[in-house]
């Protein structure tokens, strides 16, 4: 494998769903509860690491070719929870949208049109074989999706400054009951207010996704190496779940200037890291 540099692009976020081992049907039960013992599993870096050393021969590999054996492991209240990376079908679809990220002559440097062309067949004949998969892990670029916010609270925000080495981390977990109950409650206000938008349809497109998860799944929000780009106080007054939070109650009472306000305070806070990725 082609050594790839220790500085990883940092600008990715994540929701992740973390199922007990009873959601899985055997054989792969056995194989996460193996590898849920071993020792040596890899980080969030890790995974990083090895798409990141696929971009680097010629032409590229924007797909790897054989779909991940490795996952995130939690451990609560001593049941063992695995979130499978499925790296494979995550970058088949994160590939179907990449195209509008890149001005074309950019694009085509990086992943020549064959290269996404030879991809995208293999992805429609994996899907004819595979018509109900789904990755256990959505990602964002340069941002949260606000709608993310509405399956989390406040209460379960988790900060760490970092020190040394460490970067800092900011993320949320919350029991899958909670997370449903959450976007029950928001689409409704929402739908009252506002009728439609992006946010009761991003809305309504994650509710989709967590309904296909075991009930005793746990939901992870990680801001992961979004963390780089917003400076530490910042960082540590950040409480956007509190603020779409209040905005949904807010619209659920009446109380359009209150909604307001509390919009208002979420553009304010990630206009910097809007005004960044433009600059890049």
């Amino acid at each position: 494998m082609p050594k790839v540099s220790s500085l990883i692009v940092p600008y990715a976020t994540y929701l992740r769903v973390y199922e007990p081992l009873a959601a899985f049907p055997e054989p792969e039960r056995g194989h996460w509860a193996r590898y849920a013992r071993r020792p040596d599993r890899p980080s969030y870096q890790d995974e990083l690491r090895r798409s990141l050393s696929d971009l680097l021969p010629t032409p590229p590999i924007p797909v790897p070719v054989h779909e991940s054996g490795d996952a995130f492991v939690l451990e609560v209240d001593g049941v063992v929870c695995v979130c499978p990376w499925r790296t494979r079908l995550r970058g088949w679809q994160a590939l179907a949208e990449f195209g509008d990220e890149l001005p074309r002559p950019v694009l085509e440097a990086v992943l020549p049109q064959v290269v996404r062309q030879q991809a995208a067949q293999d992805y429609e004949r994996w899907l004819a074989r595979n018509p109900d998969a789904r990755p256990w892990i959505r990602t964002a670029t340069w941002q949260v999706p606000l709608n993310w916010f509405v399956l989390v609270s406040d209460e379960e925000r988790r900060f760490d400054k970092g020190s040394g080495d460490v970067p800092p981390m900011l993320r949320y977990r919350t029991p899958m009951v909670q997370a449903r109950r959450r976007v029950a409650r928001g689409l409704r206000a929402l739908k009252e207010a506002i009728d439609e938008g992006p946010l009761i349809d991003g809305l309504v497109d994650v509710g989709r996704w967590l309904e296909e998860f075991h009930p005793r799944s746990l939901v992870e929000l990680d801001y992961g190496g979004l963390v780089h780009t917003l400076p530490a106080g910042e960082l540590e007054d950040d409480h956007s779940a509190a603020d779409v939070a209040e905005g949904i109650q807010a619209l659920r009472s009446g109380d359009g200037v209150a909604a307001g306000e509390a919009y208002a305070r979420l553009v304010e806070r990630w206009r910097s890291v809007r005004d960044r990725r433009s600059a890049n």
